[in-house]
């Protein structure tokens, strides 16, 4: 598949750009509208797209083999999330990513996580430490970044599960991570993060710490913000934000 090609004004890539690979950017148990929406954050993580940039919308819908409506709405998704503004009779331009935003973002999900895992000792109890405890130890030793993605998800889910909590299932099927594909492939460190999050946090859950299970929660989800953060700054992804600040 030929991914779209990066513009700037009417100027496009060089052609061995233009068949360059997008990791994820065909993922066949998506929904249409969720593989745009995938696609277009990849395609600014990875630079295709940059901060005030026309999001090409037939180019996408082409690219994808997918009709405008579920490009059109993916914009719309994407654009309560932060990543694009929609202008009337013009389109959808790229935003610039906010440091301060990708910080709160990270520190929010502590928040819930934190707040889904104290619910959980409350309501469980050792249960819930035996139930994460095989989990924890597979994450510990896992080295393949695809199956460490698939035991971190196994890992959140049971908190949400103990939790028992139907308003807590509804809020995380809303949560969308900023980084887009798999987190341990992209995210350097964050492999080592996950590992010793994970065993503090079934730790304080063995000794029914349920205030401690929740503080180890955020505070993992704290680092891997400051890594993402690392990360897009690396990418160039905050140099807008940060020539803006420089020039005031």
């Amino acid at each position: 598949m030929t991914v779209i090609s990066k513009v700037q004004g009417s100027a496009a890539l060089p052609a061995s750009d233009e068949h360059r690979a997008l990791p994820g950017a065909n993922l066949p148990r998506l929904s249409s509208g969720e593989q745009v929406r995938l696609y277009v954050r990849r395609l600014v993580f990875d630079g295709y797209l940059e901060a005030g940039q026309k999001v090409p919308q037939d180019a996408i819908a082409e690219a994808l083999g997918v009709s405008r409506i579920p490009v059109r709405e993916a914009l719309i998704v994407l654009e309560r999330e932060g990543w694009v503004t929609m202008i009337p009779h013009r389109g959808a331009f790229v935003n610039a990513l906010d440091e301060n935003s990708v910080r709160d973002h990270y520190e929010l999900y502590g928040m819930f996580y934190g707040f889904a895992v104290r619910r959980a000792v409350e309501r469980r109890g050792a249960d819930l430490a035996q139930r994460l405890k095989p989990i924890q130890e597979q994450i510990h030793k896992e080295k393949d970044a695809g199956r460490l993605h698939e035991l971190t998800l196994s890992f959140h889910r049971a908190v949400i599960d103990a939790a028992q909590s139907p308003r807590l299932k509804t809020v995380v099927r809303q949560m969308t991570d900023i980084v887009p594909g798999n987190f341990f492939e992209l995210v350097p460190g964050a492999d080592a993060l996950e590992r010793d999050g994970t065993a503090a946090i079934v730790a304080a859950i063995e000794r029914g710490y349920s205030e401690i299970a929740e503080r180890e929660y955020g505070t993992m989800l704290r680092r891997q913000g400051d890594l993402v953060v690392d990360l897009f700054r690396t990418k160039g992804l905050l140099e807008a934000e940060a020539a803006t600040e420089a020039g005031s």
